[in-house]
Formats: structure tokens, C-alpha cells, sequence
């Protein structure tokens, strides 16, 4: 029987810690928190977006770093297998907008149970409130690891399964990519992903809250177009969120942008400019004795009406009817091209997930074994790899850590 040490106990570290145990080995799972799945705790809104119930193609469309390196991985512990995994442990699921699976109950406490209790299942031993100090090799080989008091537990294989730097204060401090970078191991540039931005305009701070549905969102560096889609976004007190912008922040890559974006929020995607200025005219026709402050409130959402009209230089109280060709264009031009400028992302604990990571040449896709040392694992968001929201980032920590459990095989 072998020992295996499985550091971390998230998403990927348990189940790697429960199908390394089911294959026969010998399992101890090291948490450096009070208790496990810390991070999946608050995912999905505390929910738990469990995954995506698209087809299995459909989940490399939605990873944005190193989708290849996965194909073992998804076709060996499907999106199918994971929710097959947490209905036999007692969750039921359901499908919710955008193929999002999700428990039953919408918590996801009853998620993180279900894998305690799979765990206690195959006689995994826990330890909780555990900090691993260095993974330990010898001859290119994994010997064990040493804990922060000095002590060390020996081991046939290690899996490194720690996160990556987002939401820090659920104890994702980047320990994995130390222990990669001293066993040799390189390790990309790491930024903040499925992050909201800041914003320099001061109007944006007074919508905060306000959520806009079907806009189109373009973002720009200089005359580049770095990113365009359709959706959902959200004002705050310091910049835009919501999913757009989460998306947004995973496919632009921002450890390239040396100055602030412009991004673009088309407020009435489904009509033309031409089609637009109509509608304008007809509620101008029907408002025309009106002043302009109260005529555009079938346009637009009431806390915005405010803002746009501020952007629009037409002063308020001005009749419609002696509204100018000109001050009409510049109104449509305004709601299907609103300007913000965005400087930045927000910080670490602000980020759903980290993009970067161990470099994926590094780590063989078939096992999730390291290149450079024997019998030493990683899984997880600790790898380079990252995916838009919508559970993909939780099946990438699935399917890694059920394929790094399931390569070590018990002695011949």
C-alpha cells in the first residue's frame, strides 16, 4: 500500500485525496485551515456552482489558458461523472440558466459534506489546521513533505493541490507555486481572473447597483479590440462586475495592458442607430411639451436617467420639442456607445480565480505527475489554468484531481 500526502483540501485536493484512496493507497489529506473546502464555501454566491452540464467539448470552449492540456483530464472524470459523483454522495442537483448545475438545497455546505463524507468512505485521514512547510525529493524523487514545526511525514507520492491567490482569505496564498519553484518547477506570471474592474468616471459610482441585462460590452486597448459579448453586468462603487466583466477580465490578458481600456456599453443592442434615433423621435412626439429629464424613462432603467442626461450636455429642462437634430444624434450615439474607462482590475481577494500558474510543460496531462520529479502531483488552480464562469473552473479542479488520485496505482 502506498502513502500518498495530498496538500490542500479544496475541490481538487479532496477528490484527489478520494480516488487516490479508492485506488488502494494509504491517504492523508493536509489542511492548513480549521476545516475543508473553505473556497467552495463561498463559490456560486455560497451556492456552489458544481459545474456545467454542456458537453464535454463544450467545456474547452470555456477555458482560457491551455485548454489542450486538459483533454485527458475532462474525458477521464466527465461533467456527467461529477454530478453522478455528488448524487450517489447524497446531493441532489438541478440545471439552472447557462447549463450552471447547482445543489438542490443551494448550499454549499451540503456540497463540501457530501465529500467528507466520500473521504471518511475510502478512510482518508485529515488533518486540519496543518501548514506544509516544503515539499521534500530526493534524487528527483518525492520523499514526503515537512510541516511548519519541523516535522516530516514521509511519502511514496505527494499531490500539491493549494489553490492559487485568489480569495486569500480562505488560505489561497500561492504555498503551491512556492513548492514548485524549489523542486524546480516554473511558474507563469500569475493575475487576478474572473475579476471586476475600476473605473475612472465618477458617474459610475452613483449606479452602483444597478444591474443592466442583454447590453453589449466592447473593450478596447487603443484601437485593439480586446474583447466583445452579450450579457449581463453590474454597476458598483468602484467599477463595473457582473458576468461580462468577470469574463472579460479571463480573456484579456492584463499582465500585457500597460494603460487604461475603454470599454463601450451598447445600452440598446438590438436596435440600429437608425431604428434607435426612431424610437427616440416617437417618444419625443409623444413627450414633446415635456421637459427632456421626463422623457426618457421608457429608454432607460430611472437611476440612470440622471447620468445620461448629464453625459448628453442637453440641458434638462429644455422643452423636447426644441431638442436639435444634432443633441438628438449625440443622445443615440451616447446609449449605443457609453463610455467608461476602466483602470485596472480589483485586487486578489476580490478574484474568483488566479490565471497563471505552473507551467503546464511541466506536468504530464495523462497523470498530472510532474516532468521533473517523480511521484510529486499537482492539481488544480495551482496549474495554469483558468476558464470563464459558469463551473468550468470547478470542473477544471474536479477532473485534475480525480485523474492525479486515480495515476497512483497501488504497489504491483
Amino acid at each position: 500500500m502506498n502513502k500518498v500526502i495530498v496538500v490542500g483540501a479544496g475541490a481538487a485536493g479532496m477528490m484527489a485525496a478520494y480516488f487516490a484512496a479508492k485506488n488502494k493507497n494509504k491517504v492523508t489529506l493536509i489542511e492548513k485551515n480549521e476545516k475543508t473546502g473553505k473556497k467552495i464555501y463561498i463559490t456560486g454566491k455560497g451556492r456552489c456552482n458544481i459545474t456545467n452540464a454542456c458537453d464535454v467539448e463544450d467545456l474547452f470552449a470555456n477555458v482560457m489558458s491551455n485548454k489542450k492540456f486538459l483533454y485527458s483530464a475532462f474525458y477521464g472524470f466527465t461533467n456527467s461523472d461529477v454530478i453522478d459523483f455528488f448524487e450517489n454522495h447524497g446531493i441532489k442537483t438541478k440545471i439552472e440558466r447557462g447549463n450552471r448545475v447547482f445543489p438542490v438545497s443551494d448550499h454549499s455546505s451540503d456540497v463540501i459534506s457530501a465529500l467528507e463524507r466520500a473521504l471518511k468512505e475510502q478512510n482518508v485521514d485529515i488533518l486540519l489546521n496543518t501548514c506544509v512547510e516544503k515539499i521534500e525529493c530526493e534524487d528527483s524523487q518525492v520523499t514526503g513533505v515537512v510541516l511548519c514545526g519541523g516535522r516530516k511525514i514521509e511519502a511514496d507520492a505527494v499531490i500539491v493541490a493549494t489553490g492559487g491567490m485568489s480569495y486569500q482569505a480562505t488560505g489561497s496564498t500561492g504555498d503551491g507555486y512556492r513548492f514548485a519553484e524549489e523542486s524546480g518547477h516554473k511558474v507563469t506570471e500569475c493575475t487576478p481572473s474572473l475579476v471586476p474592474f475600476n473605473a475612472q468616471e465618477e458617474w459610475v459610482a452613483k449606479l452602483q447597483g444597478l444591474s443592466l441585462k442583454n447590453v453589449l460590452v466592447t473593450i478596447y486597448d487603443g484601437k485593439k479590440k480586446l474583447y466583445e459579448d452579450f450579457g449581463e453586468m453590474l454597476f458598483t462603487h468602484f467599477g463595473v462586475s457582473g458576468p461580462l466583466i468577470l469574463s472579460a477580465s479571463a480573456a484579456i490578458k492584463q499582465n500585457t495592458i500597460k494603460k487604461p481600456l475603454q470599454m463601450f456599453i451598447d445600452l440598446k443592442p438590438a436596435l440600429s442607430y437608425e431604428a434607435l434615433d426612431k424610437r427616440i423621435l416617437r417618444e419625443f412626439d409623444d413627450t414633446k411639451n415635456k421637459q427632456f429629464k421626463n422623457s426618457i424613462n421608457k429608454l432607460l432603467p430611472s437611476k440612470m436617467i440622471p447620468v445620461i442626461i448629464g453625459l448628453s450636455g442637453i440641458d434638462p429642462d429644455k422643452k423636447v420639442n426644441e431638442i436639435s437634430k444634432g443633441e438628438r444624434e449625440g443622445l443615440v450615439n451616447l446609449l449605443k456607445k457609453l463610455p467608461v474607462t476602466l483602470n485596472g482590475t480589483r485586487q486578489w481577494n476580490e478574484a474568483i480565480v488566479t490565471k497563471g500558474g505552473i507551467s503546464t510543460k511541466d506536468i504530464n496531462p495523462s497523470t498530472m505527475e510532474s516532468k521533473i520529479i517523480k511521484n510529486l502531483y499537482f492539481a488544480g488552480e495551482v496549474l495554469d489554468l483558468d476558464a470563464l464562469t459558469g463551473g468550468y473552473n470547478l470542473q477544471i479542479a474536479w477532473s485534475t484531481g480525480a485523474l492525479a488520485g486515480k495515476s497512483i496505482n497501488k504497489e504491483e
